[in-house]
């Protein structure tokens, strides 16, 4: 079982909302909308999936990091993927 389950419903509808967003980007763009306003929606939609990718990061940090059960190896592993996503990120 995912340790999703808990916020699964929630973190569907974030990325539902962040669909929605990308949707208004795109007629906006299709629409010639002034480009202020798109830089608008652009900036909500960027902010949005940056809330999105720190849920996400906080619930692997303690569910594949720091929770207490976890082996030393399973936790490194943990911090390993982080890492690897983080980095990915940064770029």
């Amino acid at each position: 079982m995912s340790h999703f389950s808990k916020s699964k419903d929630a973190l569907l509808k974030r990325v539902r909302r962040i669909a929605g967003q990308v949707s208004a980007i795109e007629r906006a763009l299709e629409a010639d909308q002034d480009c202020a306003a798109t830089l608008q929606l652009v900036a909500a939609t960027k902010g949005a999936i940056g809330g999105l990718m720190e849920e996400i990061l906080e619930d692997h940090l303690r569910e594949h990091v720091a929770h207490p059960d976890l082996t030393p190896a399973d936790r490194a592993q943990g911090a390993e993927e982080l890492l690897a996503v983080i980095r990915r990120y940064a770029k």
